[in-house]
């Protein structure tokens, strides 16, 4: 009885730290987040002439972004909402849209890593040194893979 006991506890702590790690997503999930160009632009910008989105998103649309990831698992809710923001997947000053499909809950572990990232990006993308299709490709490999952010802002860098 006492083993039996001790197992459940065991599973139940187990259960429980595997649920605290997934208590906020560590990136965009594909199928509410897939990402968005902006399509009614304020402007264009940048050598290329990128479409840009002037920053738009209603109170009503963040509470929405969150019950969507909470929905399929995660935590979000619960937590401090002062550690969160709602992240443009394709950040606007790549050309990404205020539509729901490019919006997620970023927790601050996160973007304390890819915001760097995306200011370095769009710098680039300013001077004509990278295109929008490219910085696209590069801010999706970074938002999913936050292990190779690193590498990945020391090649931007050499652009």
């Amino acid at each position: 009885m006492l083993k039996s006991a001790v197992l459940f506890v065991v599973v139940l702590f187990s259960v429980s730290m595997s649920q605290a790690y997934e208590a906020f997503p560590k990136g965009p999930d594909a199928t509410l987040t897939p990402g968005a160009l902006c399509n009614r632009p304020s402007e264009y910008r940048y050598p290329e002439k990128i479409k840009y989105c002037e920053r738009d998103v209603s109170s009503s649309q963040k509470a929405g972004i969150f019950q969507k990831y909470d929905q399929i698992g995660y935590r979000t809710r619960s937590m401090k909402r002062q550690a969160f923001k709602i992240d443009h997947y394709i950040p606007l000053c790549a050309g990404g849209s205020n539509d729901a499909k490019n919006l997620w809950p970023q927790h601050e572990s996160v973007y304390e890593i890819t915001d760097k990232l995306e200011a370095l990006i769009c710098e680039k993308m300013a001077a004509g040194r990278l295109l929008q299709k490219d910085a696209v490709e590069i801010i999706i490999q970074a938002k999913n893979h936050l292990n190779e952010v690193p590498e990945i802002e020391a090649r931007v860098r050499e652009l």
